[in-house]
């Protein structure tokens, strides 16, 4: 059993710039109590001003990755005001995902279900067992899953999104994938290696260039095309003013490894 004392996220920083927050509630299969949310923002708000940091991963300890909201913390707090601050909070903490200027990647080796599916849908990049299954549960209690549609609906197929919410059935690791849901299915006990060769391949590169091009990704789906475009040479013209990108083009030219400083 979990002491206590135990922080709800653990964090794990490796010397390579990979960060791992492990959500730290086994025995509720990390269900997003107020506390358990309110960790998870503190860590990332920490990070995203971290130099040091260049990749980071969300795991969860015990049985289940995430399994959504506790639904015996809103059943005792029942009153519209703890719900729309709760969910502003679980809002705040998707949002942050998506503004931190590291990628994040899940690592998920059981269930996903509801807001821990919404979850896997807002980090950028996800890894899953071929053990783990996903759901936005919701409606079998009579609530439709209205903020985690919004991280569905801008990963999945509209037809596609529309069926897990309405039908709260849940689906495979390799349907997930094919779904645009996570990016890579392997067996339970090569997940880490995968995850290694994922944030490897990641760390590798400039981190200015990761940096900018994150950022940008996100701001151009909100811009219509030409907009788009406009916004988009600005940011590769700025990038193409870092050191790093006249090292890398330097180094492709030499035939030779780049050395990266991050500038």
């Amino acid at each position: 059993a979990m002491s206590q004392a135990e922080p709800l996220v653990l964090r794990n920083d490796r010397a390579d710039g990979l960060t791992t927050l492990t959500l730290n509630r086994p025995n509720a299969f990390n269900s997003l109590s107020k506390d358990l949310l309110s960790a998870l923002q503190a860590e990332l708000d920490a990070i995203a001003t971290s130099d040091t940091v260049r990749v980071v991963v969300i795991a969860g300890a015990g049985k289940a990755f995430c399994s959504g909201h506790d639904l015996k913390e809103m059943r005792a707090n029942h009153s519209k005001e703890y719900m729309q601050a709760l969910f502003k909070q679980c809002g705040e903490l998707m949002l942050s995902i998506t503004r931190l200027p590291q990628p994040v990647i899940a690592r998920i080796h059981g269930i996903a279900t509801a807001a821990g599916c919404q979850l896997v849908s807002m980090c950028d990049l996800a890894v899953a067992a071929d053990v783990a299954k996903f759901a936005v549960s919701g409606i079998n209690v009579g609530l439709f899953c209205s903020t985690p549609a919004v991280g569905l609906a801008r990963n999945l197929g509209r037809k596609a999104a529309l069926e897990m919410l309405l039908t709260g059935d849940f689906i495979d690791a390799m349907e997930a994938k094919a779904k645009g849901l996570v990016n890579r299915v392997v067996p339970l006990d090569a997940l880490d290696a995968e995850i290694e060769r994922l944030a490897g391949s990641i760390l590798a590169k400039s981190a200015v260039a990761v940096k900018m091009g994150k950022g940008m990704f996100y701001k151009q789906l909100e811009m219509g095309l030409a907009d788009a475009y406009d916004y988009a040479s600005e940011v590769m013209a700025c990038n193409m003013m870092s050191k790093d990108a006249g090292e890398g083009i330097d180094a492709f030219m030499q035939k030779r490894k780049p050395v990266y400083t991050g500038r």
